[in-house]
């Protein structure tokens, strides 16, 4: 899920950026600092849209660089346990399928991508032996997050299924019957119930 997240810190600008207006230099600073940031608890830094606010600069004595504390927001992408995902299949291997979600990327394993058996061919296609139903790279596809692991904090890794009812590549989403509720039964009336006992 995509996040729009209030940062506050403490933004270092080096003395060749000094010529800039300080809102500039801060900003591409912040940009440069958070480029490919991963972090657990705010996920992954996408771009920094607006800066707030610039507190006064402070020069620390043997760095030469001015210390700005600064606020701004921050676009981040955190994948949530069983939130439903789309996007397009990068890569396939024997054992599964690279799907790209957001700036990152989650993996389908060979077993979660159809419920099928599920067979790979040399021209990196995945095929259902049953279904005939067929996975390539670029196709467009729907999948829920089933396990996010930060144990990388630089990679972290995301397992992701098909299986599941309306997910998949989206020609297949499009062929499935829509969920019809069953009707309830209504309970008589007590006039119903007269008329019938006679």
């Amino acid at each position: 899920m995509f996040y729009l997240i209030d940062i506050k810190d403490h933004i270092r600008v080096p003395p060749n950026m000094f010529d800039l207006p300080v809102d500039e230099a801060i900003t591409k600073r912040i940009r440069k600092k958070y480029e490919g940031y991963i972090d657990k608890d705010i996920g992954i830094a996408i771009d920094v849209p607006q800066v707030d606010d610039i507190g006064e600069g402070v020069i620390i004595p043997g760095d030469g660089a001015a210390y700005y504390e600064t606020k701004f927001k921050l676009i981040t992408f955190k994948p949530e346990l069983q939130e439903v995902v789309a996007g397009k299949i990068k890569d396939i291997a024997d054992f599964g399928a690279f799907l790209t979600i957001g700036p990152t990327e989650g993996m389908i394993h060979i077993s979660q991508t159809m419920d099928d058996f599920v067979s790979f061919s040399k021209d990196k296609t995945l095929a259902g032996k049953e279904s005939k139903k067929t996975l390539k790279v670029n196709d467009q596809c729907r999948a829920r997050i089933i396990a996010v692991s930060y144990k990388q904090v630089s990679n972290p890794k995301i397992g992701l299924t098909m299986r599941q009812p309306h997910l998949g590549r989206l020609d297949w989403v499009n062929e499935e019957p829509a969920v019809v509720e069953p009707k309830k039964e209504e309970k008589p009336t007590k006039k119903e119930e007269k008329k019938q006992k006679k």
